[in-house]
């Protein structure tokens, strides 16, 4: 991990996220590229050239000394801090300036849910994760003591779920400590005996990794729902990071049916990983 990208629209949010990127870059001796987006559109009919450049000096000024204030942080001391204006690009393009910069990881501030209001969905954090082709940290809350030492990765262990799956673990590999994979079984639809998952989860690690050396770190969790399960066994094994796969641009689903991704990256509170398919 030698690079890694934070948007930021100078919020709170923002600053939780360059928080952990800053403890990342920390123990990987990485590069934080902070970005900024000024999303001032085409010059419309009622304004001229001119008035359009000119708004578009003015708001780069203003941009400019925002990030100087807002970079001033003693967290980021020792660390390489490179700020980025691009102007004429929307948040779903973040994914062009990852692939510009060679960049290893996205980190994203987002509110998540708010009563029955998703506010995640159609938010800037949302297309960042749906266009990106590189990983994407959520972060919702102010990491204290940020460390991925336990993290969870559900599946459904099927076929279809072999390359993310070699996606994920690659990843996690070099910086978590723990892995803990997970198979949740549901009452409705798709309950499978235990025989059944175990046969299923086998066939599954002989073709993924030609061996069945993790199939006694599978953990078995029967809930309600997919989601449910997780955030409970997150809760049980005081899990630092959840890791799910989504779809791009088809949306946030998982290989479960419904779209447990969607969910969990909204109704976590601890950090949540996206790799897209």
């Amino acid at each position: 991990m030698k690079k890694i990208i934070v948007p930021v629209d100078f919020s709170k949010h923002s600053e939780f996220a360059l928080k952990a990127a800053a403890t990342l870059a920390k123990k990987h001796e990485a590069e934080i590229l902070v970005l900024h987006m000024l999303e001032l559109g085409s010059t419309s009919i009622s304004e001229s050239a001119n008035q359009h450049q000119e708004m578009t000096i003015f708001y780069l000024k203003l941009s400019e000394k925002n990030f100087k204030t807002f970079l001033e942080k003693d967290y980021l001391k020792d660390i390489k801090v490179t700020p980025i204006i691009k102007h004429y690009i929307a948040f779903r393009e973040v994914n062009k300036v990852a692939e510009e910069y060679q960049a290893d990881l996205i980190i994203m501030g987002s509110h998540g849910a708010s009563g029955m209001k998703e506010i995640f969905l159609g938010s800037n954090t949302e297309k960042v994760v749906r266009n990106s082709d590189i990983p994407v940290l959520v972060i919702k809350q102010e990491q204290l003591n940020l460390n991925f030492d336990d993290v969870v990765f559900a599946s459904d262990f099927s076929e279809e779920a072999i390359p993310g799956y070699k996606r994920v673990v690659g990843f996690l590999e070099n910086f978590a400590k723990n892995i803990h994979l997970v198979h949740v079984n549901t009452p409705y639809g798709d309950f499978q005996s235990s025989t059944e998952i175990e046969n299923k989860v086998a066939h599954f690690l002989l073709k993924a990794e030609g061996n069945l050396n993790r199939l006694n770190t599978i953990n078995y969790i029967a809930d309600y729902t997919v989601e449910k399960g997780i955030l409970n066994f997150c809760n049980v094994v005081g899990s630092d990071l959840i890791a799910v796969i989504t779809r791009g641009r088809k949306g946030l689903t998982h290989f479960f049916s419904g779209s447990v991704s969607e969910d969990i990256t909204n109704h976590s509170l601890l950090p949540v990983i996206t790799f897209k398919m």
